[in-house]
């Protein structure tokens, strides 16, 4: 029962509402320092440019930028940020090319975030580097308070783990769009309860668009409005569809190779788990530095929240709050059957995964109180200290260099 002995320290933070925003400033402030430092200070770093397609995108590339020139067979490929960044790019100038050397099949659908970036883009490359830190970060902190008004008063407590969360902190740390979508999604779902439905739809649309997942929410609300016969809820909720649909139809015209069931070629059933544990056994065996485990065994409280989130669904009153219980499967879904060179083979790429359960499960136990909530609680902070830990203490610094 250690959750309650914490009790105290959740229900003192929901009256400090102040404290609760300042240690979200303050962990993700630790967690972008802790990169910056790696990196001369230097806020593109986070980005993560890859000197093999900034050379193919040298237009688009800040003068300044810092760029990964990578490990031995890597050819210096940097991370997913510098997707969004470099499709920002034509969305500022108001034309839909899409950025040499990366895969069009199953990142263009995904224009979302990039629409939103492209904003800040009109002033200039770094300003749009500047969008990429203000979205993840504004949209985060807006979305809580969004979630605090869905919330009763016995789980409001409990949102500040939506607040710091370290799949969020995860995605913020290489600047991708999971936190992104988790949180157009929650102000979403906000409008949705309210009845408010064209903002519903449209947030829901631009959701869908930022990372598909989003559908693992959107999906079992329209499945409770056909079992509760709501008929207008299922068409609202059937309508968000409309946009990403006409954005897809656009891409099977623009880019021949495009295909929607291009995502299922990552679906491999418990594929990456049984292959992460694997190396975990032969990176014992061959005696490695201690570092080098520690990175690797980094990922496995990630297992351990896996198994807890397949049981998780099934505690508590079953026929309460179902259709969260249904999204809170579909996440665990996509987590087993995550192959293990796309996704297992690096922290951040699994980590991301889990950002939708913990606003799920608050809405979930917003519905029923009796869930088993403890030991999911407990391992998201868990993980939470041993991410900052990484940060500031593991993590080593990869072969880079400043501009070209």
């Amino acid at each position: 029962m250690i959750l309650k002995h914490l009790s105290p320290i959740f229900l003192f933070f929901n009256s400090k509402q102040w404290l609760t925003v300042f240690s979200f400033f303050l962990v993700w402030g630790i967690a972008t320092l802790g990169y910056w430092k790696k990196y001369e200070w230097n806020p593109s770093s986070m980005v993560n440019f890859g000197y093999e397609f900034a050379l193919q995108n040298q237009k688009e590339t800040p003068e300044k930028a810092v760029l990964f020139k990578g490990e031995e067979g890597d050819l210096g490929a940097g991370y997913d940020g510098q997707i969004f960044y470099y499709f920002s790019r034509p969305l500022s100038e108001f034309n839909l090319n899409w950025p040499k050397g990366f895969d069009e099949s199953y990142r263009a659908p995904r224009i979302g975030y990039p629409l939103l970036v492209a904003i800040f883009g009109f002033f200039g490359k770094t300003s749009a580097i500047f969008g990429m830190y203000f979205w993840n970060i504004s949209l985060t902190l807006v979305s809580y308070f969004y979630l605090r008004k869905l919330l009763n008063a016995d789980t409001k407590p409990y949102a500040i783990l939506y607040l710091l969360s370290p799949f969020a902190l995860g995605s913020y740390y290489v600047l991708v769009s999971d936190s992104v979508m988790v949180s157009i999604l929650i102000i979403a779902y906000y409008y949705y309860v309210k009845e408010n439905y064209i903002p519903f739809i449209l947030f829901s649309s631009l959701a869908i668009l930022t990372k598909e997942p989003a559908l693992f929410l959107l999906f079992p609300l329209g499945l409770a409005a056909l079992f509760r016969k709501d008929w207008k809820r299922m068409a609202v909720v059937g309508s968000v569809l409309l946009i990403p649909v006409c954005w897809h139809l656009y891409l099977a015209y623009r880019f021949p190779n495009w295909r929607p069931g291009r995502l299922t070629d990552f679906i491999l059933p418990l594929e990456g788990l049984i292959s992460y544990m694997e190396s975990i056994w032969r990176l014992l065996g061959s005696g490695s530095h201690w570092k080098d485990l520690a990175r690797l065994l980094s990922r496995f409280p990630l297992v351990i929240l896996f198994f807890l989130g397949l049981f998780l669904p099934f505690t508590g009153q079953i026929r309460k709050g179902w259709e969260f219980r249904i999204s809170f499967l579909f996440i665990m879904f996509m987590v087993g059957t995550a192959g293990y060179y796309h996704f297992w083979s690096v922290y951040e790429n699994v980590s991301r995964m889990f950002t939708l359960s913990i606003p799920v499960l608050l809405l979930l136990l917003n519905e029923d109180r009796t869930i088993r909530k403890q030991e999911y609680f407990l391992m998201t902070l868990l993980i939470l200290v041993l991410f900052l830990i990484k940060v500031l203490l593991i993590s080593r610094q990869l072969n880079y260099q400043v501009g070209f």
